[in-house]
């Protein structure tokens, strides 16, 4: 008999969707009061520790999960994205972001050939040109050594490395390894993002990495060409082959925008933008700011999990067992948000770049096969480091919506702080937030503790806290290279478990795709306007009247003319 069309049609799917009412009666103060199912709710590898009893569910549910992940055939789904068979097939691709970090030793395929000797083939490059450059061999056309790296690029091209970059900057070994050194990322198309990467920057030391795989994303060229102008205007055209180089493979373009070919550092299309952090994309700016061994232990780290994910049963898979919890409060308990709450300053970049991972990966109304889906898929992410997060938008999340909550927390600070006479470690105090706000979610404050308290009765509907709020938590031994790798992995591999549940196509974009081609006739249309006088027209009545106010403002100075940032 033919496989159901969707997994909503499976008798799992269907089991799932009976359970919810018995989940719905039960509190999870009831939930917690049960001892064998709060130590049965947790997993741990290398001493990265998940504890998910405070989510709404029981052993029963987890039963019926890893019933629904055998159903929708998760584990021949995971083995066919690491043995390289086509699963993006809306592109016709591979998805092999773990041949990334895979060792190089390592047997990984697409189209039949072993890819891991390409992947260390550029890693090596990496390595070679990153040592050159951060020994001062490598110098600019004033014969200045180079100090400083922006990084051009957008989306999966920014958000990724930006992460590592943000939660390397406070480690105390990547930090020493970065010392006299600044690496920026520019990826907003606004002149004002290119006004604040250059700022204070000379350009006789500043080396600029253009990434774009084809070298045609409109708006990195467009500042790659800025930062073009702006090296020329200083140090003439000559200038360009010693202070700009790039990630992609289209050499041709790269050669005629100026950038010597042999400084190009090529990627894959079985790399989604997305899952590029850990190619040349992340790797490359990362080893010139910290050096590649440190980039290597990042490359390990995130390799550790895709070992785990691969070869760990279910029961303690941490990433197999985000995704089916996902699955079941956003398809089952109806919860459409998550939030990303990183018990660490050092993680500030975190939830910006799952946003991008979950929802650019998993945010589809049509199967796989493209028929139209009857459920839900996808999360609406957004998150803040703990404790800003307290004093920004919790109050939603304990008495507003319900809204499931990763907590991520580090028992060991990547810089302690510890005041003589204080009651306990500034770290200590981050902790004790990360410790006692999922119980406060979970349990609430009912009124019968209010009155006991003595509460004013007409405060008693203002400070009542109903629970029942599901959250889980991450703890992390430390935040060095290496476990930043493993955090990375392990949400990479949580969303797509989520997809290979829903039966979806996490790895393509095409909602991406249709802002691009409009946006291109708006681009005609300024052109057109600003150069020959054209009116606007072809555009329905409100666009047209933005457009009109928008172009009434004439810009200060001719468009024949060059203008660059004040900074």
């Amino acid at each position: 008999m033919a496989s159901p069309a969707l997994i909503c049609d499976t008798e799992q799917w269907k089991a799932l969707q009976a359970h919810v009412g018995a989940i719905q009666k039960t509190h999870l103060r009831d939930l917690m009061a049960d001892a064998d199912r709060c130590k049965a709710m947790t997993a741990e590898f290398e001493g990265i520790f998940l504890d998910y009893s405070r989510q709404q569910a029981t052993g029963e549910t987890i039963e019926k999960l890893l019933k629904l992940a055998e159903a929708a055939k998760l584990k021949e789904k995971i083995e066919k994205m690491f043995k390289g068979e086509k699963i993006n097939s809306t592109e016709n691709r591979s998805v092999l972001h773990v041949a990334l970090r895979a060792p190089r030793d390592a047997v990984i395929t697409s189209d039949g050939v072993n890819v891991v000797p390409e992947v260390w083939s550029v890693k090596d490059k990496i390595k070679q040109f990153s040592d050159t450059f951060r020994s001062g061999s490598w110098v600019g056309a004033t014969g200045k050594a180079l100090t400083n790296v922006v990084s051009v690029g957008i989306g999966g091209s920014f958000l990724g490395p930006l992460f590592v970059h943000t939660a390397l900057q406070t480690d105390p070994e990547a930090a020493e390894c970065a010392k006299g050194r600044q690496l920026r990322f520019l990826a907003n198309v606004d002149p004002v993002d290119v006004a604040r990467s250059i700022k204070d920057l000379d350009p006789e030391t500043t080396l600029v990495v253009v990434v774009s795989k084809t070298f045609t994303t409109a708006e990195t060229m467009l500042n790659a060409r800025t930062l073009k102008e702006w090296i020329i205007s200083s140090l003439g055209p000559q200038a360009v082959s010693k202070h700009m180089i790039a990630v992609s493979t289209n050499l041709k373009l790269v050669k005629e925008f100026g950038i010597d070919p042999n400084n190009a550092f090529a990627f894959w299309d079985w790399v989604g933008g997305r899952y590029s952090v850990c190619s040349a994309v992340g790797v490359l700016p990362l080893s010139l700011q910290y050096g590649f061994p440190i980039v290597q232990k990042f490359l390990e780290g995130a390799s550790s999990i895709d070992n785990h994910f691969y070869s760990s049963s279910f029961e303690k898979n941490i990433p197999v067992l985000l995704g089916l919890l996902s699955v079941w409060n956003v398809s089952f308990l109806g919860y459409p948000a998550r939030a990303i709450l990183p018990y660490s300053q050092a993680l500030e970049k975190l939830a910006p770049h799952i946003q991008q991972l979950s929802m650019e990966s998993n945010g589809k109304g049509v199967s796989i096969d493209g028929v139209q889906l009857s459920f839900e898929t996808g999360e609406i992410d957004f998150g803040e480091p703990g404790t800003n997060g307290q004093h920004s938008f919790y109050q939603l999340i304990h008495q507003g919506r319900v809204i499931p909550c990763d907590f991520i927390g580090v028992v060991k600070s990547q810089q302690p702080v510890y005041l003589k006479g204080e009651t306990v470690s500034n770290h200590d105090e981050l902790m004790s937030n990360f410790f006692a706000q999922p119980d406060a979610l979970a349990y609430g404050k009912t009124p019968e503790q209010l009155q006991s308290e003595k509460v004013p009765e007409r405060l008693i509907p203002h400070k009542t806290f109903k629970g029942n709020r599901p959250s889980l938590s991450l703890l992390l031994p430390q935040l060095s290279a290496y476990e930043i790798g493993q955090l990375l992995s392990i949400y990479e591999h949580r969303i797509a478990v989520q997809g290979f549940i829903w039966g979806i196509n996490s790895f393509d974009q095409w909602g991406v795709e249709l802002g691009k081609s409009l946006a291109s006739q708006v681009r005609k249309q300024l052109h057109g306007s600003r150069m020959e006088g054209k009116p606007v027209e072809g555009f329905n009545h409100s666009t047209s009247s933005l457009l009109a106010r928008y172009l009434a403002v004439k810009p200060s100075t001719p468009y024949d003319t060059t203008v660059m940032p004040k900074v």
